[in-house]
């Protein structure tokens, strides 16, 4: 099995649910998109959230994806940075615990922390204060880093630091990696578009998209927009929630349906645990066809709890629902 590193924000999530978006609306937060936020709205965040139950989860979207991977039984890494401070200590542990190669490094500030408000009906706002992960830069990073991985899986939230991110690629592919980008947000789409298409154009192998992220990009709706991307990716994705996904390599087009959830409770890491999926069958060998089923069952068990948080139980589940599915 080929292994995965990924480089991200090393982020710690603490959730709360809301009955309402009221307070979503007074914190001048996007609804359903993630905002970045200083110091001081942070701490005014956390204020808010002493009053009110929350969870705390190791997050992050490229984080979730390989945490996901490694429970599933490959073999990864994740290059990030964090403080030296109870957050960044959470996160690191949490990686360590299930197996995770962990190239941190520290920062003087404290770690990052994402802010995350799920709403009614389970759509997750993030108010995120990047602290420590944003001083991950370029000079942080060296060539051995990727050696001995065969992929390199990028959030697009790093697209806003393009020195670092291209840095990053351009070490990958010096080490002999295939690139995967998860387009992540469609606010960023929108704010980096021409980064993203420099990415897409030279780097990217296989690229994740949702359906907003999609038309942030291209101005397109779903099915078209896949071609867009197939023009410039090896392999292209685009997630419809509900809808399934469309995948297409060179001239060959698969759509694979959603699984039914009836309750959902909370879509934080819907994407991140499809391509957790996706990219666990991808380097296991199966067809694309088994990978989208795979990466739905993932997206289709995180959206039934609070975070990305799943028992010992769950993921016995998963893996006896997976062999299933490569077994048809």
């Amino acid at each position: 099995m080929d292994k995965i590193i990924g480089i991200g924000n090393a982020l710690v999530d603490v959730l709360v649910t809301l009955k309402d978006e009221v307070l979503i609306n007074e914190l001048g937060l996007q609804a359903g998109g993630m905002t970045l936020i200083d110091e001081n709205k942070f701490a005014n965040i956390k204020d808010r959230f002493k009053t009110m139950e929350t969870h705390k989860a190791n997050g992050g979207s490229a984080g979730n994806t390989i945490r996901a991977l490694a429970i599933m039984g490959s073999k990864v890494g994740f290059i990030g940075k964090t403080g030296d401070d109870e957050f960044g200590h959470f996160f690191v542990d949490s990686c360590e615990s299930v197996g995770i190669d962990t190239k941190i490094t520290i920062s003087e500030l404290p770690s990052g922390v994402a802010s995350t408000f799920i709403s009614p009906n389970g759509e997750r706002t993030f108010a995120t204060y990047l602290g420590a992960a944003s001083t991950l830069k370029a000079e942080d990073l060296r060539v051995e880093m990727f050696e001995g991985y065969s992929y390199l899986y990028l959030e697009g939230y790093l697209v806003q630091d393009h020195d670092m991110i291209l840095t990053a690629v351009e070490m990958a592919k010096q080490a002999g990696l295939q690139i995967c980008l998860d387009m992540a947000s469609y606010n960023i789409v929108e704010a980096e578009k021409e980064i993203f298409t420099l990415l897409l154009n030279k780097y990217v192998d296989i690229v994740f998209a949702n359906e907003e992220e999609v038309k942030a990009f291209t101005g397109k709706a779903p099915e078209e927009a896949l071609n867009d991307l197939a023009q410039y990716c090896s392999i292209s994705i685009v997630k419809m929630g509900k809808n399934g996904s469309i995948i297409k390599k060179g001239t060959e087009i698969i759509h694979v349906d959603a699984l039914d959830v009836p309750n959902v409770v909370d879509t934080t890491g819907a994407g991140d645990f499809f391509a957790a999926g996706f990219l666990y069958g991808l380097t296991s060998g199966y067809s694309f066809t088994k990978c989208a089923k795979i990466g739905s069952l993932l997206a289709s068990k995180v959206i039934q709890t609070i975070g990305t948080d799943l028992s010992e139980a769950e993921w016995n589940e998963i893996k006896e629902e997976v062999n299933t599915i490569v077994s048809e």
